[in-house]
Parts: structure tokens; C-alpha cells; sequence
């Protein structure tokens, strides 16, 4: 199985930067290969100072070896040898009016001391974090999720909503991060899925997420904005920032597994601001957004 699944996510790779190399039409993928010293590795893929994508990463890995103290604690296991691979992606577009989107494909497995598999699990999402609302985009993402879990089992996509909206939750600032979309993680085989019914999810899930957002970015890439508008994207930013570095656990496995740390980091846009005490004006579009993250919304 992790042959199988890192072969895809290889393809997928593919597949995604050249989809996203199309719409942006100026900017292509700068491409680092690294090697994680304790196992494994990965293929970093990065863009930047586009037309269309400000800075973006679709990164690929696949590391191995022992089980770190910190991770055993996580898990609750002892000394264990671990596998882990996964491709993670976040886009920051240069319009304010074009949503940030993050999406997460991964499959990890640990072994007794002869090296039997003694657990794996499948794991990942996408989500959507726009500047400004617009309710058809978050409709479009949300009925292509649901599309693609509705093929598998038709209480996914109200399940993953769900844990995608607990788990994309600011709770210091007590917001969402952005408008959600699905989160899954620890898929092991039970008597209903077995570990190549996962597999088939979860690859489905990642092959729609082209058409999830593509179509929304053509819609807005293209709209005019003010400096102003621009100014409101950089401080939402800021709570995306606080977010990736105070709560997120794959950036934590990263860092406490000895990833790259550019990889790991390319997550975070490159202007951001935190303006002290921050309100948006009474009205504004850019309240409607803040008070569409005060709770779950229900977007089919």
C-alpha cells in the first residue's frame, strides 16, 4: 500500500502543478529534491511571484525510521519504526478577491521490531480561506466534496464537514480559519473499509481538487481590487499564519520529525501583517467575511 499510494501522489504532483502552471500562464514550478538524514525524502515544488499565484507549494514526501519520543507520546505507543508519505499543498493568490486554498493527501504505517505492519491509517482534506465571500465559490468547493465522498459512502462528506470545521478552527481567536471543507484522518480498515477502500476515497478526493478550485480562480482572478483590499487580504493572512504555527499537527509532525523546514514553512504567504486591535468597518465586505467565520455554515 505505500508503494501504491506514494506512486500516486507522484502522478498527482504532476497533475496538479500543471494544472495550476496553466491558469496562472506566467509563473512555473521551481523544483527541490531533498533527503531527510534519519529516512526518506521529498520532491518540493514551489511558486512564486506569478500572474495569477503569489506563492504556492505542492510538496510530495516519504520518510521512515524510528518513531521520534515526542510522537510515541502522540500515539501512545513505545519505541516503534514508522513510514509516512503524503502530498500537502497551500496556494496564496495575488488578488484578494481569489480565496486561499489548502489540500492534504497522506498515509502513514508503523511496524513491531520484525517489521510487520502493526498499524496504518489514511489521512487529509482541503479547505477554502477566502478574503472576501463569495457564497457561490464556497457552494462550488463544497458540492465538489460532497460529489466525490457520495461515491464512497453518502455520510462522508457530512461527517468530514464536520471535523474539517472543529479541526480549522482558530480557538485563540475564536473564528474559523476559512470556509471549510473536509477533514479526515486516522481511516484504518474496519468492517466496512477495508484499508483499499480507503485508498480508492481518498485518491478521489484528491483528484477532484482541480475541479474544486480551478474554476474558482478563473472566476476571480482576473476582478479589479483596491489597495485597501489588498491591505484586508495581508491581515486575514495573519490569522492563517497564526493558525499553520500554533495549531496545525502536520506542521508540528514536520518539525518534530526533523522535516524540511522550507518545505514545511512554504505553507506561509509572503506579505502578511497583524495590525494591533483590528476591526473592519460596520457593513463592509470585509465584515461580512468575519461574521461567516463566527460559525459553521452549511453551504448545500
Amino acid at each position: 500500500m505505500k508503494d501504491k499510494f506514494y506512486a500516486y501522489i507522484q502522478q498527482l504532483q504532476d497533475q496538479i502543478c500543471a494544472g495550476l502552471e496553466a491558469v496562472d500562464g506566467t509563473a512555473k514550478f521551481r523544483e527541490d529534491l531533498w533527503k531527510r538524514p534519519e529516512g526518506g525524502g521529498g520532491r518540493t515544488r514551489v511558486i512564486e511571484n506569478g500572474a495569477v499565484f503569489e506563492k504556492g507549494g505542492v510538496n510530495i514526501s516519504a520518510v521512515h525510521g524510528t518513531l521520534p519520543e515526542t510522537m510515541q507520546k502522540m500515539f501512545g505507543v513505545g519505541e516503534a519504526d514508522f513510514f509516512a508519505c503524503g502530498l500537502s499543498l497551500v496556494l496564496h493568490p495575488k488578488n484578494p478577491m481569489t480565496p486561499t486554498v489548502h489540500a492534504n493527501w497522506r498515509y502513514f504505517e508503523m511496524y513491531d521490531e520484525n517489521g510487520n505492519v502493526i498499524n496504518s491509517w489514511f489521512g487529509g482534506g482541503q479547505d477554502l480561506t477566502p478574503y472576501y465571500l463569495f457564497e457561490e465559490d464556497a457552494i462550488h468547493f463544497h458540492k465538489t466534496c460532497k460529489t466525490a465522498c457520495d461515491k464512497h459512502n453518502s455520510e462522508f462528506y457530512s461527517k468530514y464537514k464536520k471535523q474539517c470545521d472543529a479541526y480549522f478552527w482558530n480557538a485563540h481567536r475564536n473564528e474559523a480559519r476559512g470556509l471549510g471543507g473536509l477533514f479526515f484522518d486516522y481511516c484504518k480498515a474496519n468492517e466496512q473499509m477495508s484499508m483499499q477502500n480507503w485508498y480508492n476515497f481518498v485518491t478521489e478526493v484528491g483528484n477532484s481538487f482541480l475541479e474544486a478550485y480551478v474554476p474558482i480562480v478563473e472566476r476571480r482572478k482576473n476582478l479589479a481590487y483596491t489597495p485597501e483590499n489588498k491591505n484586508w487580504q495581508e491581515i486575514r493572512r495573519g490569522r492563517y499564519v497564526e493558525f499553520n504555527l500554533v495549531h496545525d499537527k502536520g506542521t508540528l509532525f514536520g518539525l518534530k520529525t526533523n522535516g524540511r523546514i522550507e518545505s514545511i514553512l512554504m505553507s506561509l504567504p509572503p506579505h502578511v501583517q497583524w495590525v494591533y486591535d483590528h476591526h473592519p468597518e460596520a457593513g463592509s465586505e470585509e465584515e461580512k467575511l468575519v461574521k461567516a467565520l463566527e460559525s459553521p455554515i452549511d453551504w448545500i
